[in-house]
Order: structure tokens, then sequence, then C-alpha cells
């Protein structure tokens, strides 16, 4: 099977070279019928075929590999660890650490190359239509009322001077796969060469006379939307070139005052519409409106490929006892279930999927960023609780309960106890446990703990109706006069009218 690289290069000689199939046949040496194959191949997303892939022994070890070298940055170059001393040092503290020396040094080697690629390049801003440059700025931005310290994607066209922007909580490879796919769906067009700086999510390796070696995702990305990318010099700040211009252009007019919303898919979807407002004004060169000139930008792309490209990257991981996984140092709950076993993840921009070893959905989560450091999903933990209402105080789960919930179960007998952890599981599913935790707190003020009065209160919650407040009677209201009943005439017809 042939590399990405290998089949990119058959493309492009086929696609902007204008060269025949037994020309790219002869001059790459590859068979006539591999290079049929790939000149008409156009999905190149990644198939996940169950049995096929298994995690990496060195998975669980990368963490603390990463942190060594990351701490290297600040440290003189004689105090550095180089993969012979972390080989040793993995082999001394871990005892059943059983990886070749060979693997290690392949990862640092790898790792040492990203964390090391800081310089940023640009370009001219002379251009023909149809191309486009790309980068990230930096901007806050809240959402649900929580600030971030995000990044955004900038794709511009030098031709036109247009631009779009996608706002995210990192500038992870996912991120800028998921804005690009976002803005080529948008305009139902893709740029037929990208210009992008050295940036480690496309760029792994620099090699001599220019050449790159890019990274696999980036390379299926680009392989299955089809265009070509182009890269600036590395420590050549005179190539800044159109998309630095309007980075800080998309902050002053879209990111100022600090924007605020509930959901970032959302107004993402609004930024586009924004940034095709932003075209109806005239080019400041060119006497002609932006818009206009945009569509000759567009004429000069090429289509949308018939399926559409998947964002994501695939990750083995190990459960702990919980049957909880760590990625990226936060944690994420699976299932008891699946406790001390090997999973999958399946990471996209906004989500983290956890799979079985057959790649069968178990559970998703939201992508944590910032400083959230775990997603609990408490549907899987719950339904084992209800099957043991009595090891419920006793599981390590419990204790992580919200205390107004673990002082409910704590006043419940077996049966009521039993009967509200089934309502607890059904409740999660339909609202969050924010406000599943106001129905146990009023449930406690009242003193009602039972499993139907938790259900009424829960439901009067969050069914929009009026508060069931007492009602502030007036000082002058008559007197009502006490009424007795007389029950003898009762009596007498029992005796029958004796």
């Amino acid at each position: 099977m042939l590399t990405m690289e290998q089949i990119h290069h058959i493309k492009y000689l086929f696609k902007y070279k204008g060269k025949s199939l037994r020309r790219i046949s002869s001059e790459t040496g590859h068979h006539f019928n591999t290079v049929k194959k790939y000149v008409k191949k156009d999905n190149f997303n990644l198939k996940l075929t169950p049995g096929k892939s298994k995690p990496r022994k060195l998975s669980p070890y990368v963490e603390l590999i990463d942190s060594w070298l990351e701490a290297d940055l600040k440290a003189k170059p004689k105090q550095r660890h180089t993969a012979q001393r972390i080989y040793n040092l993995l082999t001394k503290q871990f005892p059943e650490f059983n990886v070749s020396d060979r693997s290690v040094r392949a990862y640092v080697s790898k790792r040492k190359k990203e964390i090391g690629l800081t310089t940023e390049g640009y370009l001219p801003l002379d251009h023909p239509p149809g191309e486009a440059q790309l980068d990230f700025g930096s901007a806050q931005f809240i959402e649900k009322g929580v600030m971030y310290d995000g990044h955004y994607l900038n794709l511009s066209f030098p031709y036109s001077n247009g631009g779009y922007l996608q706002l995210f909580k990192a500038e992870n490879q996912e991120c800028l796969l998921k804005g690009l796919k976002n803005i080529f769906e948008y305009i139902g067009k893709i740029p037929s060469h990208i210009w992008f700086d050295n940036m480690s999510t496309v760029v792994k390796n620099i090699r001599k006379y220019g050449k790159r070696d890019i990274t696999e995702g980036f390379a299926r990305f680009m392989l299955h939307y089809g265009f070509d990318s182009n890269y600036c010099n590395p420590d050549s700040g005179h190539e800044k070139g159109h998309v630095e211009g309007k980075v800080g252009y998309h902050r002053r007019n879209f990111l100022v005052p600090i924007p605020e919303f509930e959901d970032l898919q959302t107004f993402n979807k609004q930024l586009l519409l924004m940034c095709d407002e932003d075209m109806n004004r005239q080019h400041y060169k060119k006497r002609n409106l932006i818009c206009a000139l945009f569509t000759k930008d567009k004429a000069a792309m090429n289509d949308l490929p018939e399926v559409p490209f998947e964002v994501f990257r695939l990750e083995p991981v190990k459960a702990d006892k919980y049957g909880k996984v760590r990625f990226e140092n936060k944690l994420y709950s699976a299932s008891p279930d699946y406790a001390v076993k090997e999973l999958w993840l399946k990471v996209g921009a906004y989500s983290v999927e956890i799979m079985g070893q057959k790649y069968q959905t178990i559970v998703e989560h939201p992508r944590l960023y910032g400083e959230q450091i775990e997603s609990m999903i408490w549907g899987p933990y719950l339904k084992l609780m209800a099957k043991r209402p009595t090891a419920l105080k006793y599981t390590g789960f419990f204790k992580e309960l919200p205390s107004t919930i673990q002082d409910y179960f704590d006043k419940c007998d077996y049966l009521e106890k039993k009967k509200s952890l089934k309502l607890f599981v059904s409740m999660l599913q339909t609202h969050d446990m924010a406000a599943v935790e106001k129905a146990f707190t009023e449930s406690l003020r009242r003193e009602l703990i039972d499993a139907d009065s938790l259900l009424a209160i829960y439901n009067h919650l969050n069914s929009n109706l009026p508060e069931d407040n007492f009602i502030n009677l007036p000082h002058n209201l008559p007197e009502v006069q006490k009424y007795s009943t007389n029950i003898e005439a009762y009596d007498l017809l029992l005796k029958g009218g004796q």
C-alpha cells in the first residue's frame, strides 16, 4: 500500500502537471493499475475495521514522556533527556514496562520535532484566483458563562480580499480540519491551493531543500478534498502575507467585544453568515466589491467530493478500575463494565466518543478544554447501582455525587432507594445533573423521601408551571362562623326511628 505522500504525488502529477497515467507510472515506478486506482480515488475517509488495529504498547506512558520533554524546553541542552535516558527511566520506574527501546526512540524523536517547531513564515500578497492562506489567531470568548482562551482559524483569499473564520477552544488538528471542512461546505467549493505556515498539526518535519513531511491526518484530509498545499519558509518574517492582516481584521470586527453565547457550533455558523455580509464592501485596491471578486475566486476553485470527510482522531486507551479513561490529562467516564479494558477514543473537535475494541459506541462526551478536568455520564454507573442499592453508599461513585443527592439516598429505605435510583437514571437522560439535583433538594426540603414525590417535584420543576406559593389574604376579611354537624338525627335513623 502506498503512503499518503506517494498518493498525493501521483494525484499532483495528474491534476496539476497534466501527465498521463503511463507517464506517471514510468516516473514513479508504480504499476499502471496502482496509478490509475489512486488517480480515480476520491474518498480518503479512515475506515474502522474491527480487529485490525491494536493500541500501542507505549500509549500509557506517552503523557509522562511528553511532560519530561516539555520540561526540557526550559533546561540547558546538555541537561535534556535523551531517548536512551527516557527508556532507562521507564524501565526502572515501571516493572511491567515491555516496550522496545526502538519504539521509545521513534516516539521521542517525533515528539521533539513537534514541540521544536516554533517559527512562523508568511507569504507575499499577490495570488491568483482560487488560492487561499490559513493561519490561527487568539481571542477569548464566553460559552454558557465560562470564559475560554480561544483560537480562531482564518482562511483568507488574497485575490478578492474575502475571508472566513471559525472559533475553537484549541489549535489541534481536529479543530483545524473541522474549521476547513465547515468553510468548504459553506461556500460549496475547495481552494485549489492553500498556504500554511509550519504548524505541527500539518508539518511533522522540514527536510533539506524545503521538503516537508506532513502528518497522516492532514495528508488524508488533503487527498480527500483534492487541494494542494504550500508552505512558508521558516524564520522568514518578510513573507507575512494576506492572512496576517486578516487575522487582525477578523478579531476587531467579529470578536470585539468578547463574544458571549450558549453554543460554540451555533456561533460558528453565524460567523460564516457575518463574513458573507462583510464582503459587501469595496476592495481596498481594486475598484470592485469583494463579493464580486470572490465569485471569480470560487470559479477557480474545485468542487466538493461526493462523500463528506469525517474529522476525527483515533486513540487507544485503557480504562482504570472505575471504567474511566484519560485523554490529554482529562478524565472521561465509560462504564464500570469496561473497567481495566482496552478501548478506543474517537476524538473530534467538539466530542470524544468512547468505543469498544470492535468500535461499538459506549458513550459520547463533549470534548473538555481549559480548566475542565472531568466529564461524567452517570447512566451506565447508576444502572449498576440500581441493581445493588444496599452497596450504593460504599461505592466510589456514590461519593462523587452531589451532597444533596447523597443525603436523599441515605434517608431512603431499601425499596425507595431502588425505585429512586431507577428514576435518577431516567432523569439524567433528559436533563443535566444541575437540573436533577434541584428536584432532590426540593424533596429534602419538603421531607418527602419517596420516588413518587420525587417524580412529581421533578416534573413540576421542569414543566414551566407557576410556583405553588401561599396566597396572602387581606386582614379585613369577615370572620367565618364555626359550624358543627348534629348527628343525633342519624342515631335515630339507625335505631329504626325509635
